[in-house]
């Protein structure tokens, strides 16, 4: 049995080293580490910063380049381990974050409802830590968490990241989510008529996130957007079938 593995260390070792170096990447993250504990020479290999610097980049193109190793830092140690440390890090770091932000929605909610000034908050945190496609379908686009909670991860998608129309709304389907909907109400400063203010007006829409993704609802993603500004006076987002709805639950 040992022979045999040995045998199979020696194949792929006699291979070129950007043949090996394609195979590896191609593996999803678990796989590849796990392969690097298979033996030395996939370890070298498996845990090389020409493989995880791609990783990096790839899962948040976002990130501003100042959280990167410096060339300098890496002329010392050009295949140990400066990338695949940042990539765990960060892992970690953003499901941190993920679970902060889960707490701050839940704490700003009424009655299972939420102001658009919380909602925009909760967006801003995901901004400002550069979250990626991946880290939001992981951590924000699970089914037994709040709707609340999804509709922060599909803003976030179609305002910072660009991913929109039939790649998002699969994706939520994937995720068994593209059918849950919140209702959006607004209220708007009420029109003046020769010389009169009239009552402020009461808007609301029930929209799926399928619909936003899609962004058929182009007013609704519009008022959610641009939050209380002008003549609108506040924006609410409620729940739609609250007996689905959980906020407690484990990030991995």
């Amino acid at each position: 049995m040992h022979k045999g593995k040995s045998d199979s260390v020696s194949i792929f070792s006699s291979l070129p080293e950007d043949v090996v170096l394609k195979i590896a990447s191609l593996l999803q993250v678990r796989d590849l580490c796990a392969l690097g504990c298979c033996s030395r020479f996939w370890r070298e290999l498996c845990f090389s910063d020409c493989i995880w610097e791609s990783l990096v980049r790839n899962r948040w193109p976002l990130l501003p380049s100042f959280h990167f190793p410096s060339s300098s830092t890496l002329a010392h140690s050009p295949n140990f381990k400066k990338w695949r440390k940042l990539y765990l890090d960060r892992h970690v770091e953003l499901g941190a974050r993920a679970r902060s932000v889960l707490k701050f929605v839940e704490a700003c909610s009424r009655s299972e409802s939420l102001e658009v000034g919380d909602h925009l908050k909760a967006v801003d945190t995901l901004i400002g830590t550069s979250f990626g496609f991946e880290d939001v379908q992981r951590f924000l686009f699970d089914p037994q968490m709040n709707v609340l909670i999804n509709l922060v991860g599909v803003h976030y998608c179609l305002t910072t990241l660009g991913i929109r129309g039939d790649n998002l709304v699969e994706t939520l389907r994937t995720h068994e989510i593209s059918d849950r909907r919140v209702c959006v109400k607004w209220w708007k400063v009420g029109r003046w008529f020769y010389g009169f203010r009239m009552r402020d007006e009461t808007h609301s829409r029930w929209v799926s996130l399928a619909d936003l993704a899609a962004e058929d609802d182009e007013h609704v993603l519009g008022v959610l957007r641009r939050g209380t500004i002008h003549e609108v006076l506040r924006v609410q987002i409620s729940v739609v079938g609250r007996t689905s709805t959980h906020w407690s639950h484990r990030l991995e």
